[in-house]
């Protein structure tokens, strides 16, 4: 597992990273506070703060790729 901190606090990003997350097949969640969603889903992302940093954990031996991609969300 990796996690990496983000900011997604416009809408626009939102789409965005979820373009990125969607062509992976292993387990992405976003993590706020307690609250945990699936990085894959657009309505579980808005349902966080975006307005503080959010933690992403990508649970696969194999995400150096998805990790480089993410940086230009990284808070």
């Amino acid at each position: 597992m990796k996690s990496i901190k983000i900011s997604l606090e416009m809408a626009q990003k939102v789409k965005e990273f979820v373009n990125v997350t969607q062509n992976y097949s292993f387990e992405i969640l976003l993590k706020s506070g307690r609250y945990v969603v699936d990085a894959k889903s657009i309505l579980g992302i808005f349902s966080l703060d975006l307005s503080q940093p959010i933690t992403v954990e990508a649970y696969s031996d194999d995400c150096d790729e998805l990790m480089e991609k993410l940086k230009k969300f990284e808070a």
